[in-house]
């Protein structure tokens, strides 16, 4: 029986593989850029080779999980305001399983409880245009959204006089929901809370 590689490792192991890439150390020699010239000058076929050795490893990687039922999440700490969550997300670079939606699914309750806890006095906006612009809304609002959506996740800006939590809502595959492609079957909205008087940056 062969050793089945831990989410962490997996990890590791992708992390080592784009840092190769990126080097030049693998590239796929077979892509050729797309062979329109307004496209072409802006894409050398060195990167384009780059970035295509590194999608198909990641891919690969992905297949993996699935054949081996290698999760993708990995469990965090937010701490805000002295109160801390532990809850999971599915990292970046892999995918999630359908066992990992169902953890994703069964923390969205204690997630939203932790976000109205530590977001009470400040202000909502509401992420558009792919992140380019930010519309305020209210309480209501990221409830009537928190209704149509299935999972949640968590960043944060902060420094001494600044803060900034983004509660990212979604549907669907959580690799595909960041991005317009995954539409209309996986998505996101993004909420941020500020401090009254404050824009979001992030």
């Amino acid at each position: 029986m062969y050793k089945v590689y831990t989410t962490q490792e997996l990890i590791e192991i992708l992390a080592a593989e784009r840092l190769a890439c990126l080097k030049g150390e693998r590239l796929k020699l077979e892509v050729k850029v797309s062979g329109n010239p307004l496209i072409d000058q802006f894409i050398t076929t060195e990167g384009l080779q780059k970035f295509t050795a590194y999608q198909d490893f990641k891919a690969s990687i992905h297949e993996y999980q699935r054949e081996n039922q290698v999760s993708g999440i990995l469990w965090k700490d937010l701490t805000v305001k002295g109160k801390t969550l532990h809850y999971p997300e599915v990292d970046a670079q892999l995918i999630a399983l359908s066992s990992d939606l169902e953890i994703l699914k069964a923390a969205k309750k204690s997630m939203l409880e932790f976000w109205d806890e530590i977001t009470a006095e400040m202000e909502f906006y509401l992420s558009v245009s792919n992140g380019k612009l930010h519309e305020k809304i209210n309480t209501l609002d990221v409830e009537r959204i928190a209704q149509r959506t299935e999972w949640a996740s968590f960043l944060k800006w902060e420094n001494s006089n600044f803060l900034e939590l983004i509660l990212q809502m979604g549907w669907g595959k959580p690799e595909e929901a960041a991005y317009k492609r995954g539409r209309p079957h996986s998505g996101s909205e993004f909420i941020h809370a500020v401090n009254p008087g404050n824009y979001p940056i992030g």
